[in-house]
């Protein structure tokens, strides 16, 4: 199991075959998703690689997160996120994803926070049919109807679908496909919607039903003068080796 990546939700566009049809995608940012941190067995009692992404000012940041950041020699993080790794699929501290940690075709699982709506009624944030529009019924068309408050229980009961504030759950959509990666402006492109709002945090995994086969482990992170790729060392190609 690899670990996920955070990312920044763009917004959405779409993609030119090359049959002329096109495929709709959301276009998630990855830029300087960092390694801060690591969780060990032998010290915190499990294994994780903590992420983080996205620039923030030190004045904004409390005297221990200050401190924390200064000991791994890593620039402050505005986000901070933890994936579960097994002890083999471990980074090291400094690496930066690249967006081909994930390939084209492979499918995701990305979670998200929701668009907030406010509060709404039962309709729009259940999706029921409402009341009928005649035989009598007056004003209240879009009410939710009976709710089971009757005699025997005597109660609503909790958890009932009922107006109230609709959005700003998290929300994992599974199975989604890779569309394109662009790996010089740090883009991934998933086919189709995902939750959350221009500018939100998207996190993104490997499917859990679907897991990849070509993809590479422990993933592709790109160290100082160096990328990594698949658990090898490349070195990086010189001035005369780009211009032959």
């Amino acid at each position: 199991m690899r670990t996920g990546v955070i990312t920044q939700k763009v917004g959405m566009t779409r993609l030119f075959l090359e049959d002329g049809r096109h495929v709709p995608v959301t276009v998630l940012k990855l830029d300087g998703c960092q390694v801060t941190g690591t969780r060990t067995d032998e010290r915190d009692g499990y294994t994780a690689i903590q992420l983080g992404i996205g620039s923030i000012k030190t004045k904004r940041l409390t005297k221990a997160d200050r401190g924390r950041f200064a000991k791994v020699e890593v620039e402050p993080k505005r986000k901070l996120v933890e994936f579960r790794v097994p002890a083999d699929g471990m980074l090291e501290v400094g690496d930066v994803i690249q967006a081909d940690h994930f390939v084209p075709g492979q499918r995701v699982d990305v979670t998200g926070i929701t668009i907030g709506r406010g509060f709404t009624g039962a309709m729009k944030r259940w999706n029921f049919r409402g009341l009928e529009a005649s035989h009598g019924v007056s004003i209240s068309h879009r009410s939710l109807g009976g709710t089971g408050g009757r005699q025997d229980p005597g109660k609503t009961f909790k958890n009932k679908k009922m107006h109230g504030h609709y959005g700003t759950d998290r929300v994992t959509t599974q199975n989604l496909e890779v569309a394109k990666v662009d790996v010089e402006r740090g883009l991934i492109m998933v086919k189709g919607a995902v939750p959350g709002s221009k500018g939100g945090w998207i996190m993104v995994r490997d499917a859990v039903k679907r897991p990849p086969k070509d993809a590479k482990s422990p993933g592709s992170v790109k160290k100082a003068g160096s990328v990594t790729t698949a658990g090898a060392t490349a070195e990086a190609p010189s001035e005369a080796q780009v211009e032959g």
